[in-house]
């Protein structure tokens, strides 16, 4: 019989992509567990016990059962972490409101001015603000 040394490069290959694949949902799977909610205690240990001593199992029936709202949560926890850092800026910049959405152009340029006087200041690093900046643009 013939050795196919190509054959078995792409077999580890494929082995090994679906090894990450498998753990990156775990782990997305972990993560969800604790982020959610409308979860007690219990419910979240009983979740956390059956996806880790019978993975495969657990994972699956954890996406059947709720899989679903899993998006819903991810998009929560985005939004409130966009608001946390939206008031940041605005109580870092001295201001209780500024133009969010929808603002004059006069209102961008005042909040891009305070924006880059707070970095200046030292108040805001570079990455918070080239997000809020990005957020102002958009």
């Amino acid at each position: 019989m013939d050795n196919y040394p190509l054959l078995d490069i792409f077999w580890t290959m494929l082995e090994l992509f679906l090894w990450i694949l498998w753990f990156f949902l775990l782990f997305k799977i972990i993560t969800d567990i604790f982020r959610s909610e409308d979860m007690g205690g219990w419910g979240k240990a009983g979740w956390t016990i059956f996806v880790i001593l019978l993975p495969f199992l657990g994972v699956l029936v954890y996406l059947i059962a709720r899989g679903g709202s899993m998006h819903q949560r991810d998009a929560d926890q985005a939004r409130r972490a966009d608001a946390a850092f939206q008031d940041y800026v605005r109580r870092a910049a001295g201001t209780g409101g500024g133009t969010t959405g929808g603002g004059t152009t006069t209102g961008h340029v005042e909040d891009l001015a305070k924006l880059a006087d707070l970095k200046n200041s030292g108040a805001l690093s570079e990455e918070e603000y080239q997000r809020a900046k990005d957020k102002l643009l958009a």
